[in-house]
């Protein structure tokens, strides 16, 4: 049992505690252990919360009730975790003297986080001159927690991870790859930010044709042997479509058989958005370990539709999938596609929209014309035709994924834009 000072908690002093919202880009959490002592049955309710996100899932994670009193009195007899979050009431000379008693039994290296009920930054500062890791002000949201425990764990040194945009049909033929695709093209060309496109449906991926490219190599070689891939290799395996946008291309083969695992493609994509600010994850429409995985691990998530019953059903199983496992990520973006196809019964976009609890944040009509002549050029919509409706939506969305305010005025035709009031799951 180590016999520690104050100031022999590991010394970090980050910067007070900001309330990003949910879409911020946060590095997950290594396998850490985490304790959390708390006072009040609501502060244990919004750490769990928090152990039970995405970015949290790889932490294990237990709550006690009971305070700093309860934390000194279990490690006087068994060895301290890497990180202990305490709730605490106390202020002044008590405040200081509960965490030096904690010190006490604390073991090097272990990290402390503290939660209290005065918002002072006086007391702030002082906690992290003595070497508490980090202050919170109760009461607490998940989102925060997460924040100050991905802070911690973080490489300061690191350079930022880029954001991911999954991308999900809710049924085949939905053209839910033609929308990732062209989103990913309004991001390189209207933000001038640089895009990588992941095709990760490897035997019928069309981000090569989409993009008038063929791609020899590509994700697929990345996949099946992960722990080789690293930044010259990924550099070789990308294919240069503008000074901003790459495709990592799917083989597009049949002479093979993929069977892909959810490490594999986890390894693959942080290497990808080590390298660029934004990263299209185009996924295919099957259900897999894998698909789930890369999908609920996605900073956004657009779900590209059709206004008919199978695509109602799949759509409102995916909603309620994606509120369950990523309770403090925004809701998925909903693009209606192909409105108003001649003579096809279609549900209503108001009637689809209120079934499914998702207002959708694009509406396509269907214009087989501009699409189908987009597709054999291997031209984007913005390349063929800019002033088109299309177009505009496109660049809408992109500037709404992005968290960008959008530029462009509500049409009065039938293509329309729908603004979100709050899309907090």
């Amino acid at each position: 049992m180590s016999n520690l000072a104050m100031n022999d908690f590991e010394v970090e002093a980050p910067p007070m505690p900001s309330d990003e919202g949910p879409s911020a880009v946060m590095k997950p959490v290594p396998r850490i252990t985490i304790h959390a002592f708390c006072e009040h049955p609501e502060t244990g309710s919004a750490i769990q919360r928090a152990g039970e996100d995405r970015r949290l899932s790889k932490a294990h994670l237990t709550v006690h009730m009971g305070g700093v009193a309860l934390a000194v009195e279990q490690y006087q007899t068994s060895a301290t975790p890497n990180l202990i979050m305490v709730e605490t009431r106390a202020m002044g000379s008590e405040l200081f003297a509960q965490l030096g008693a904690l010190a006490e039994v604390c073991d090097a290296g272990t990290k402390v986080i503290v939660i209290g009920h005065l918002n002072d930054v006086s007391v702030y500062r002082e906690m992290i001159r003595q070497g508490v890791n980090e202050y919170l002000v109760a009461p607490l949201n998940p989102m925060l927690i997460i924040e100050a425990v991905s802070r911690l764990y973080g490489d300061p040194d690191a350079p930022p991870i880029g954001r991911s945009i999954a991308f999900m049909g809710a049924k085949g033929g939905t053209g839910s790859s033609t929308v990732a695709h062209n989103i990913g093209w309004c991001i390189s060309s209207g933000m001038n930010e640089d895009v990588i496109i992941t095709d990760l449906d490897l035997p019928f991926g069309t981000a090569g044709l989409d993009f008038n490219q063929d791609p020899a190599q590509g994700v697929a070689d990345a996949l099946t042997s992960p722990e080789r891939l690293d930044d010259v290799l990924l550099d070789r395996l990308l294919v240069k479509c503008t000074d901003r946008l790459s495709i990592f291309g799917a083989p597009a083969v049949l002479d093979r058989d993929f069977e892909l695992d959810p490490e594999a493609c986890e390894s693959v994509l942080e290497i990808v958005r080590a390298g660029v600010p934004c990263v299209i994850i185009d996924l295919p429409h099957i259900w897999a370990p894998w698909t789930r995985q890369v999908m609920v691990a996605a900073d956004e998530i657009v779900i590209t539709a059709t206004p008919d019953l199978a695509s109602l059903r799949n759509t409102k199983n995916l909603v309620d999938l994606i509120k369950q496992a990523r309770p403090n990520d925004r809701l998925p973006h909903l693009v209606m596609n192909q409105v108003g196809v001649p003579k096809r019964p279609e549900i209503p976009v108001k009637d689809f929209a209120e079934a499914v609890g998702l207002d959708p944040a694009l509406v396509l009509p269907f214009n087989p014309g501009l699409f189908g002549t987009a597709a054999n050029n291997g031209q984007m919509i913005e390349e063929l035709d800019a002033k088109s409706k299309a177009a505009e939506g496109f660049r809408f969305l992109s500037q709404q994924i992005c968290g960008r305010e959008a530029v462009v005025e509500k049409p009065k035709s039938s293509f329309s834009f729908f603004k979100k009031k709050s899309r907090k799951g």
